[in-house]
């Protein structure tokens, strides 16, 4: 019987994106001219969203920001499971966090190509509400590897309570990572609650990724815990989102996946 090595690791691909709801953004101007398309079931969604889960489905972990859960201007699709579906998950879960009557909402998504024992959903502090955590646990006991994904606040008050409340969440997880949009540097004051608080670390280098079309600002990550690790951080064209997705290869102890 083969002894199995304590130090095993498992090679993960996981991508982080916000896909606008499959809206299509090519310059600032857009936000004005085709403010339509963030509202109104019109527009190439359909096609973007293909597009994205022909990326997604090269990984085997995805966070998803801005999916729409199923309005009126996503012709009532649930853009989260429509991703599964097209990019061979065979695990999805979405946390609705901000909706507008009818017309529009949004939502945090996560995929997966692993079997979650447990996925959990936390609403954001914030001067607005509308914003949340979604995070998956994969594994049992302290060692497993936790996942988490958010959209964080514009303004720089409720990003720090945020940040603060993801920090406690996350305290005490050996093997997590937290990706999304984050809305801000990684070296911003607001940041240093997960750094002091959690075993999660700075990046190593910045991936431009905001916005698409002329990325000038480092503003989606992929933070992980000083227990793994990552190599080949990527960003890549989601459709025609105004933000780039980032990729990345995680080395995660065997241990933490049980």
């Amino acid at each position: 019987m083969p002894i199995e090595r304590q130090d095993e690791k498992r090679r993960l691909r996981l991508l982080s994106a916000n896909i606008q709801a499959g809206s299509s953004t090519r310059r600032y101007s857009d936000y004005a001219m085709r403010s339509w398309s963030h509202v109104l079931p019109a527009g190439n969604k359909r096609g973007a969203l293909d597009a994205i889960a022909q990326l997604a489905g090269d990984h085997d972990i995805v966070g998803l920001q801005e999916s729409d859960p199923g309005s009126w201007r996503s012709g009532f699709t649930n853009q989260t499971h429509y991703l599964a579906e097209r990019g061979g998950f065979d695990y999805w879960s979405h946390q609705p966090n901000r909706r507008v009557g009818n017309v529009a909402s949004s939502a945090n998504g996560l995929l997966s190509k692993l079997e979650p024992i447990e996925v959990t959903d936390y609403a954001l502090p914030g001067r607005i509400s509308g914003r949340g955590v979604l995070m998956a646990r994969f594994g049992n006991g302290d060692q497993g590897l936790t996942v988490a994904v958010a959209h964080l606040s514009l303004g720089t008050q409720s990003r720090r309570a945020q940040l603060a409340y993801i920090a406690e969440l996350l305290s005490g997880h050996e093997n997590a990572v937290l990706m999304g949009d984050f809305n801000c540097l990684p070296d911003r004051p607001e940041m240093q609650a997960l750094y002091r608080h959690t075993r999660l670390q700075p990046p190593a280098s910045c991936v431009l990724t905001f916005p698409s079309w002329r990325p000038q600002r480092a503003i989606d990550h992929i933070l992980v815990t000083d227990t793994l690790g990552l190599a080949g951080m990527r960003a890549f064209p989601a459709a025609l989102s105004d933000h780039l997705a980032l990729s990345l290869e995680l080395d995660v102890p065997e241990a933490a996946l049980r």
